[in-house]
């Protein structure tokens, strides 16, 4: 199983977000909960797509999205959380 970032994922995580690609492999090596489903109307993608809120090995907490498809992690996006979705994710 393979994470893959796509050019178009990586300038925005680097860009507008301010993630480092090793700081998602950090939040999904770090992750041992229940994965969540984004089944917001408008938002439904063929797979799923899957999110969890992690943290990395120096604390920084982030909103991981991805797609999982013939055996491999396909990131979509990383951002720090706000606390609705920390509020959503610990319920």
């Amino acid at each position: 199983m393979a994470l893959i970032i796509p050019p178009s994922i990586k300038a925005k995580l680097d860009v507008k977000h301010k993630v480092k690609p090793n700081e998602v492999v950090e939040c999904f090596a770090n992750f041992h909960g229940e994965l969540m489903q984004d089944t917001r109307p408008g938002h439904e993608t063929d797979p799923v797509t899957q999110w969890f809120i992690g943290e990395t090995d120096y604390g920084r907490i982030l909103k991981v999205c991805f797609v999982l498809k013939d055996g491999d992690v396909y990131l979509k996006t990383a951002y720090e959380p706000n606390s609705n979705e920390i509020d959503y994710f610990n319920k």
